[in-house]
């Protein structure tokens, strides 16, 4: 979190709004550990005052007994869960650390933390409206924010290297928007990570959000030529809309540089021919049981090279024909790099020399 000199600015509540959330040295979340995985605000850490069994204990109790009876129980919970966090995480602190605790809806677990933390001495706040105000501002800021960015779309077909030339504008200095990495998928049939599984969408929203707060509106921002969805999570759709109207970029390689770069990206499938021949099957409907099985013969045998070339000449490159000049028109007659070489200095070297010549 950045910290600043003077004291975060507080309403008499003690509260601060979402826009003031990353003035603090640290955000705390409060919530159970399940409400953290599914979304929170980023950076911040998961310290339960009631975790997932404790959580649900509490609910039944007061469904089924009373209010009285669950606050009582929680209560004690909750204390126990507070002193926990004292004597481990929070331990080290020093006399001026400046923490942001929220719950839910800021009530009553953010609420408890929050008074411990102040009798100690630390000058913590709640945030307003806890989890759910926060929610409501990343989706109304997602609504506006992609309209304030120039973005600069790179397109190419699979295997071409595009996250690889991202990832190497990033480390040049360049603004990038790395939504496959966000997404935690590659974004074809085959995307899938093995050992990555895919967030759930309001925590990739919430990345997203993060990320565009965070740019200079006055340089722009590069992009993958990313379709609606990225394995089963949806690209938010004024941010689809701002990038499928942007100025393009096209990146081209041959077919043997892009084979490398594609047995390199999916080096799991090569250890697992049985698991790529499960995705496989999944093209089915499109290229045919017989082709489906040619190319699980291959897989068998270890033919990678004959392999992917056939899948790009036969699926990718035509599924990349079509959906192009639909999806992305300002493509066809943009400005266009050739990777000559699979070796990431070269991609590295590419991305440069690009951002060299403006």
């Amino acid at each position: 979190m950045a910290c600043v000199d003077a004291p975060p600015p507080r309403r008499k509540d003690g509260t601060v709004s979402v826009e003031e959330a990353y003035t603090f040295d640290a955000i705390i979340d409060t919530r159970s550990p399940g409400e953290y995985a599914e979304d929170r605000l980023p950076g911040a850490i998961n310290l339960p005052v009631l975790d997932n069994e404790e959580r649900a204990r509490i609910g039944t109790l007061h469904k089924q007994v009373s209010a009285f009876a669950a606050k009582k129980a929680g209560a004690a919970l909750v204390s126990r869960n507070i002193a926990h966090h004292l004597e481990t995480v929070l331990a080290d602190k020093p006399r001026d650390y400046r923490p942001l605790v929220y719950c839910w809806r800021g009530g009553n677990r953010s609420g408890a933390f929050t008074t411990v933390l102040r009798a100690i001495g630390w000058n913590a706040c709640q945030l307003e409206g806890g989890y759910k105000a926060y929610r409501r501002h990343v989706v109304n800021q997602l609504e506006t924010l992609p309209g304030r960015f120039a973005f600069r779309v790179v397109c190419g077909p699979t295997g071409v290297g595009k996250s690889r030339f991202l990832r190497a504008l990033d480390e040049s200095g360049a603004q990038v928007l790395d939504l496959e990495d966000m997404a935690a998928h590659m974004g074809s049939v085959l995307g899938a990570y093995p050992d990555r599984p895919q967030p759930a969408q309001k925590w990739f929203e919430s990345r997203v959000w993060h990320a565009l707060s965070r740019f200079d509106p006055a340089r722009p921002v590069f992009v993958e030529s990313e379709s609606k969805k990225i394995g089963n999570l949806h690209t938010p759709e004024q941010l689809l809309l701002a990038m499928r109207a942007a100025p393009c970029l096209n990146l081209e390689a041959d077919i043997p540089v892009r084979v490398e770069l594609l047995k390199q990206e999916y080096a799991h499938f090569l250890a697992d021919p049985e698991a790529l021949g499960v995705q496989l099957d999944c093209l089915t409907a499109l290229q045919g049981r017989e082709r489906i099985d040619a190319w699980k013969t291959l897989a068998r045998a270890g033919r990678w090279d004959e392999l992917v070339a056939d899948l790009l000449v036969r699926h990718y490159d035509p599924a990349y024909g079509r959906s192009l000049g639909k999806n992305y028109v300002n493509a066809p007659g943009a400005p266009c790099l050739n990777l000559t070489d699979p070796s990431s200095e070269a991609v590295l070297a590419l991305a440069r020399e690009y951002l060299a010549a403006g």
